[in-house]
Order: structure tokens, then C-alpha cells, then sequence
């Protein structure tokens, strides 16, 4: 166990001394009793087989500890009752062989000593069991944190990468299109879509889990510009029930999706790429497209993904899902 491997096999040796004394009270409390009624030939045996006895168990609540602490990973209370048990019977077994040979009173059959083993399985039992639980408790929280990071991380990053240069120079292209044909109907609402998509991304900072309803309303205004920049050859079909549209997704969930689908796609006369967005039966939101490979595959970090596969697990503790059969790229995305 990772936060008990600083512990030296010393340190182990002091508890299982210290442990043994409580272990052995009873027999210390009796010990002058029992010394008087024996033969005074049986004495030096009496005091000797005392230290054996003293140190017997200290040395098998050192094993224990040890076993239980630093061996035994698993998180299965069962499995470690039973390991440690074995090793208690072995023990066990091991110290009747030398009380029958060294002990100057029969007391292998005692009740007493059966207890005393029984306290200590038991102790290195719990004591192991506790420690995993600590453990896998200060590991998750660790894994907390670290997600929580590369949560603010994703957060940056769709914001350094969304809003870049690249991005922004295209929106102005498309708005540059538009103006060139002196369409200003078309100009003014693509310039309204413009001021709603970055307004939703600069407002993501502020946001963890935003409506469904929320997220699609980004989508339309995203999906239109896209729209205008490749003349009508992507479109965007979104099929999702009204009734739905209350449940929760992480901010700029479908952006990096969406971005993807330009990026790694031909999209042309003769490619015309349908974007479609729907939910399915285990309400999961499915974003699938066609493939159509470009001749030079675009140069990514594959960030994106990444990103979002931390932010969901972080904020839902759920996972995505993509298949990939070679014809259609889908992306499933569970909601709460």
C-alpha cells in the first residue's frame, strides 16, 4: 500500500512489540501465580518459555501487519480475512508444536490462547483493511484533483484553440462572402450567429453543466455559419425531443465534435457532409457524420477528445462512447 510503504520493517517490529504486550497481559498477570505452582525444577522453563511466547507473537503480529499492509492489494474484504487466516492457523499450528515440546504447563488446547490468536487475526485483519480503504480514498481524491487540473485545463485549451486566429479569420471570411454579394439579409444574421457563438464561448469559463437546450442553441448558431462558409454542402440535421432538452451536458461539449468533422473531412461538390445530432434510447446525445478522408491527413494533437473525455468523467463521472465502422464516425455523449 502506497502510503504505508515509508513504514521500515523497524517501525513494524516497535508496533508488533508494543501490540504483543496487550496480547500477553493475561498471561503477565498470571505469570507469579503460575510460577509459584509449578515445580521450582519448572521455573527456569516458566520464564524462558515467557519470552518465547512474548516474542512468538510479536513476531507474527510483525508478519501480519506486514502481509496485510504491504502485500494484500486487494480492496476484497473476504479475500483478505481469508489470507490472513491461513496464516494465522499456520502460526498457530507452528506454536502448539513448540508448546507441547518447550511449555512446562499444557496450554495449546487453552481457551485463553485461542483468543489470543483470534485478536491478533483479527487486529492485522481490520488494521490491513482500513489502511486499503485510506488508501483507495486518498488515491481517488488525488485522481480528483488531477481531473479537476486538466478540467481547467479543457476549459483553457477550447478557449485558446476555438478562439484562435484560424478560427476567427474564417468566421470573417464567411462574413466577407456575404458582403461581396451584397446579401444583407444573410450578412446581418451571420453576424448575429458570430456574436452568439463567442459570447457562449467567452460565457464557458463561468459554466460547468449547462441544459441541453442551452448547448443546441450554441450548435444552430455554429452550424449556420459553417453553413454559409462551405456554401450549403455541410448541413446540420438535429433531431432531439423538446421534452428532453432540460438535461445536462458539460459546456462546449459538441464544439470540439463539430470542429473535428471540418477538420478531418472533405467537404465538397461532391462530398456533401450531413452533420446529424440526435438522442437515442438511453438518452445518450449521438453526433455522426460520413467519412470522407482528406488526401492529407490534417496534423492534430487529438486534445480535443481527450479533453472532453476528462471533462465528462470529472463533471458526470461518465464515460463517451465512439465507433468508428469506417463509413460513419458516431460519438456518443451520456447526459444527466
Amino acid at each position: 500500500m502506497e502510503i504505508f510503504d515509508k513504514y521500515s520493517p523497524l517501525k513494524f517490529l516497535l508496533i508488533s512489540l508494543i501490540f504483543a504486550i496487550f496480547i500477553i497481559y493475561p498471561n503477565i498477570a498470571f505469570f507469579s501465580f503460575e510460577h509459584e505452582y509449578l515445580d521450582e525444577s519448572k521455573h527456569t522453563a516458566h520464564i524462558l518459555y515467557f519470552i518465547f511466547r512474548y516474542l512468538f507473537f510479536s513476531g507474527l503480529i510483525w508478519i501480519l501487519l506486514r502481509h496485510n499492509l504491504l502485500k494484500l492489494k486487494s480492496s476484497e474484504f473476504r479475500k483478505r480475512l481469508i489470507h490472513t487466516l491461513i496464516l494465522t492457523l499456520i502460526t498457530y499450528l507452528i506454536y502448539i508444536g513448540f508448546s507441547v515440546l518447550l511449555s512446562p504447563k499444557p496450554e495449546w488446547y487453552s481457551g485463553m490462547l485461542l483468543f489470543q490468536f483470534f485478536v491478533i487475526f483479527l487486529f492485522c485483519t481490520l488494521i490491513g483493511h482500513v489502511a486499503h480503504l485510506y488508501s483507495e480514498q486518498r488515491r481517488r481524491e488525488q485522481e480528483i484533483e488531477l481531473l479537476k487540473i486538466e478540467n481547467l485545463q479543457s476549459r483553457f485549451d477550447a478557449l485558446t484553440n476555438q478562439i484562435n486566429p484560424h478560427f476567427f479569420f474564417n468566421s470573417l471570411n464567411g462574413l466577407t462572402s456575404l458582403i461581396r454579394k451584397k446579401n444583407e439579409e444573410n450578412t446581418l444574421a451571420y453576424v448575429n450567429k458570430l456574436s452568439d457563438v463567442f459570447r457562449y464561448i467567452l460565457q464557458s469559463d463561468k459554466k460547468a453543466l449547462v441544459t441541453l437546450e442551452e448547448e443546441l442553441s450554441f450548435v444552430q448558431a455554429f452550424s449556420y455559419m459553417m453553413e454559409i462558409r462551405f456554401a450549403r454542402k455541410i448541413l446540420f440535421s438535429i433531431d432531439i425531443d423538446q421534452r428532453k432538452t432540460e438535461l445536462k451536458i458539460p459546456v462546449l461539449s459538441l464544439l470540439p465534435l463539430l470542429d473535428n468533422v471540418v477538420v478531418h473531412n472533405t467537404i465538397d461538390s461532391e462530398h456533401k457532409m450531413v452533420v446529424k445530432i440526435w438522442l437515442n434510447e438511453n438518452e445518450e446525445l449521438v453526433v455522426s457524420s460520413p467519412i470522407f478522408p482528406k488526401l492529407i491527413p490534417p496534423t492534430t494533437n487529438g486534445i480535443g477528445l481527450k479533453n472532453l473525455e476528462s471533462r465528462f468523467s470529472l463533471l458526470m463521472n461518465k464515460h463517451i462512447r465512439i465507433e468508428n465502422d469506417g463509413k460513419t464516425f458516431s460519438i456518443y455523449l451520456p447526459l444527466k
